[in-house]
């Protein structure tokens, strides 16, 4: 039974075949790129929505809120490449690699561009305390360590090339979605680009910094201003100029200004 909902692309430019055609494996054709975001607001708003509500909002939950709206935004972008062939996603699914049990895990937020920014922590959350107590990658653990490369590959073609349902076996479903972030600025890094990993069939990973203290212009005078590097690796055979835009001046605007985007604090909160 299938268990991604999908539907083929109709229309295919000659450059998009052509560079699907090109690359066998989806660590030929990465594009890194960085997008400087300023996080004063964001800041402000994150302590505000945590007075409000109790819930801590990170930058993680922004980043993915916003990377949802930004795959709404450009559904071409929501995708999943299968027998050479671009099919959209009807549902946007994305997810945080965050710390577990056995050091880092994937924790998925399905529909997250429908979810308010209060549901969408309360859900990364409760998938992440899921997680930490490996209840949803212990399987990891029982394959030897010489076969992980081919159960790995084995296990994306049937879960995503065949789109099989593999939760039966205890394997998670679309564990990945259409775009991961991890948070490197918990590392006290400023940037990273992290590679495609072939066997998620992700074709954008996004790495926040950490948020520095910069001189930036404003009005005319350079002041201190709060500033976040996006580092973003994408897969180039469906994701081009075009797209990669429409996703950095969405995740730019909506970073910046949040309570625009989402509203008052408390609304947020609320589930507005």
């Amino acid at each position: 039974m299938a268990h991604l909902e999908l539907r083929p692309k109709q229309r295919v430019s000659s450059f998009r075949k052509l560079a699907i055609g090109s690359w066998g494996a989806a660590y030929d054709p990465t594009v890194y790129g960085t997008l400087t975001v300023r996080m004063d607001r964001a800041l402000a708003y994150m302590e505000a929505f945590q007075r409000s509500t109790g819930l801590r909002l990170t930058v993680t939950h922004l980043v993915l809120k916003a990377l949802a709206e930004a795959l709404r935004r450009c559904p071409d972008a929501n995708a999943v490449l299968r027998f050479h062939r671009i099919y959209l996603r009807q549902r946007i699914t994305v997810s945080a690699l965050l710390r577990s049990a056995s050091g880092w895990a994937p924790v998925r937020v399905v529909d997250a561009d429908r979810l308010g920014l209060r549901d969408l922590v309360l859900a990364l959350d409760a998938a992440h305390e899921d997680a930490r107590v490996r209840r949803g990658f212990r399987w990891v653990e029982k394959v030897p360590a010489p076969l992980m490369r081919l159960f790995t590959g084995g296990v994306s073609f049937l879960a995503v090339t065949l789109n099989l349902d593999l939760g039966r076996f205890g394997l998670p479903r679309d564990a990945f979605g259409a775009a991961v972030v991890t948070d490197v600025g918990e590392l006290g890094l400023d940037s990273a680009y992290l590679p495609l990993v072939p066997f998620t069939r992700v074709p954008v990973f996004l790495a926040p910094g950490a948020v520095r203290d910069t001189p930036v212009v404003e009005e005319g005078k350079v002041v201190v201003g709060k500033v976040m590097s996006l580092n973003a690796s994408i897969d180039h055979r469906f994701i081009d100029g075009f797209h990669a835009g429409v996703l950095a001046n969405t995740l730019k605007e909506l970073l910046e200004d949040p309570e625009a985007a989402f509203g008052p604090p408390d609304a947020a909160a609320s589930g507005g």
